[in-house]
């Protein structure tokens, strides 16, 4: 698989994924912390209350980030397809959380045992696929968040519509627009896959990442 479209199918699980947790799980931003920052925020003007999840979130995901990182390290050493071992570990944690959902009484409150327990296997999860993204998977576009990805598509594309555009800009317009647009993608169909299966949908985010586990092997 050319990186173009590993970086497409990385963006559909990391927003199909981020989409099911925001709506189930009271607002938890999964794939990107950077939101949970605003919501905290939020909260304490508002209500003071509903914030112990969020607060959790970046040490769960800063936890998950230097784990994979280190487990990374030790794999190449060892000669193995780190990439897909990690990205197989991700999987891993996106199928516990969907038996965690499926096990535990459906989470009820910002704040309680279930939303806790799905929502930082879901960061996890996440943590695994964002260090890579810095990492072995290191590539022109990011795939768990889409601010850059927009921002600089659209400077090119001006660029482009100028007259302006070089090779580079037009390599990098071809290489962007597929996550962009998988991401998109994978925001709707996480929509409705919780609003029909409710965590269950978190299967397909299984398959998508050890679809990609393989692609990389």
């Amino acid at each position: 698989m050319t990186p173009r479209r590993r970086a497409a199918l990385l963006a559909l699980a990391a927003a199909y994924v981020d989409t099911c947790g925001f709506i189930g799980l009271f607002g938890l931003f999964t794939a990107h912390v950077t939101g949970n920052f605003v919501l905290i925020g939020a909260e304490l003007v508002s209500r003071h209350d509903a914030i112990l999840t969020k607060l959790l979130a970046l040490p769960v995901f800063l936890a998950s980030v230097l784990l994979t990182a280190q487990a990374e390290v030790g794999l190449q050493r060892r000669s193995r397809a780190a990439a897909a071992w990690l990205l197989g570990m991700e999987a891993v944690l996106l199928g516990v959380a969907a038996l965690a959902a499926w096990r535990l009484p459906a989470p009820g409150h910002a704040d309680d045992a279930s939303t806790m327990t799905i929502g930082f296997l879901l960061i996890a999860a996440m943590g695994v696929q964002n260090a890579l993204m810095r990492t072995s998977l290191a590539g022109p576009v990011q795939t768990t968040v889409m601010t850059g990805n927009v921002t600089q598509i659209a400077i090119d594309l001006l660029a482009r519509a100028t007259g302006r555009a070089d090779a580079t800009t037009r390599t990098r317009i071809a290489n962007a627009w597929p996550a962009i647009l998988a991401f998109a993608a994978g925001s709707a169909l996480g929509a409705a896959g919780y609003a029909w299966l409710g965590f269950d949908c978190l299967w397909a985010a299984v398959a998508l990442a050890l679809a990609a586990a393989f692609a990389v092997r």
